[in-house]
């Protein structure tokens, strides 16, 4: 009896193996209705790596318009992590300056297009309309092309050029959250919006303009538009200051108004001064002042309340996403796709969860 009891238990046991095993091999694909097996479809194709250059690697440069200020850090750790895990030699280059410097990033750009062993670059286009010749020379060589970060609407053939960044737009999030801090302080008096307007860089001038709506129409949905004069300069993308002496002409530019309450920058350029400004004014925790990236300087005014908060744009996808999309027009064929990177509004309850992985 014992043995029957013995056999009947391991059976039974069996049964439920395979049973349990049948269930884990159910619904698993190895071939597509097409015939061909997705191992085979989802290697590199042969000539892959001798595209242009024909020399067996692929090689991608990666341009922007300011190397020096930090901001761009993690868009070179997302393009390498790509690069690394597509086999991509990636050549990481920009203008040393912490501030734009679209001349230095044109002539970088200028030297990329002569060397024989490129197949793609990505480039940031913060001016419109200053890259259409470096376009059309890499068009004519057959390199791929990608843009991030700066967004220029009418370069040439932007239709067939993939671009990866935060939407101009989202700055509206910042200029509300500006709004919501004035309100909630009870304040009153003027609402500024300083801006390098001279440098030409259409992406943050019409960042200031998406900020300053979102905050006139903020204050206005709650009654409280009358309580403050708020000044983007006359054609609302802001009020120049002087980029050669960005702190102090912030400062005085508050110290003017001498009524300043809240405040927003488009920029990793212009934050930082103005936090470094109303940390001079000893207004920490005074004045609502908001602006754009999230670098280390932005993240401790952050803590010290310099800055009540900022806006990430996910920078690392800035880089991670043009390397990917390079190298998929070449290997598959396909077809520039954007990616807008969203904002991330950042304030001190939220700060921690910032920078882990070299991401913002």
């Amino acid at each position: 009896m014992k043995a029957f009891t013995f056999v009947v238990a391991l059976a039974a046991s069996v049964s439920v193996g395979a049973v349990a095993a049948h269930a884990q091999s159910s619904g698993v694909l190895n071939k597509a209705v097409g015939g061909y097996s997705f191992e085979d479809a989802a290697k590199e194709a042969p000539g892959s790596k001798d595209f242009n250059s024909k020399d067996g690697k692929l090689t991608f440069a990666i341009v922007t318009h300011t190397a020096g200020n930090g901001f761009f850090d993690p868009t070179y750790v997302g393009a390498k992590v790509a690069a690394n895990a597509f086999g991509i030699n990636l050549i990481m280059l920009g203008s040393e300056a912490p501030v734009d410097d679209i001349p230095r990033e044109i002539a970088i750009l200028n030297q990329i297009v002569q060397d024989p062993t490129i197949d793609g670059v990505i480039m940031t286009t913060p001016q419109s309309g200053a890259y259409d010749d470096l376009v059309k020379k890499l068009m004519e060589k057959n390199i791929p092309i990608a843009t991030t970060n700066s967004f220029d609407p009418a370069i040439f053939n932007r239709s067939g050029i993939s671009h990866t960044g935060q939407e101009s737009s989202a700055a509206a999030i910042g200029g509300e959250a500006l709004a919501k801090c004035l309100i909630a302080k009870g304040a009153k008096g003027s609402v500024v919006f300083p801006n390098t307007t001279t440098l030409g860089n259409e992406e943050v001038n019409r960042r200031i303009t998406a900020a300053f709506n979102a905050t006139v129409k903020t204050l206005k949905a709650a009654n409280k538009l009358a309580d403050f004069k708020v000044d983007a300069g006359p054609n609302n993308i802001g009020i120049d200051v002087d980029k050669d002496n960005i702190v102090n002409s912030v400062v005085t530019l508050i110290e003017s108004r001498k009524d300043v309450v809240g405040a927003f920058a488009a920029n990793g350029f212009v934050t930082p001064a103005l936090g470094d400004a109303v940390g001079q004014l000893k207004k920490n925790g005074q004045i609502c002042a908001f602006g754009f990236d999230l670098g280390p300087k932005q993240q401790e005014q952050i803590k010290t309340g310099a800055l009540t908060g900022a806006l990430g744009q996910q920078p690392f996808l800035q880089g991670f996403w043009p390397v990917a999309q390079l190298y998929l027009q070449i290997d598959r064929g396909i077809s520039a796709a954007n990616l807008d990177t969203r904002a991330q509004l950042v304030t001190k309850d939220s700060l921690g969860n910032v920078g882990k992985r070299f991401e913002n």
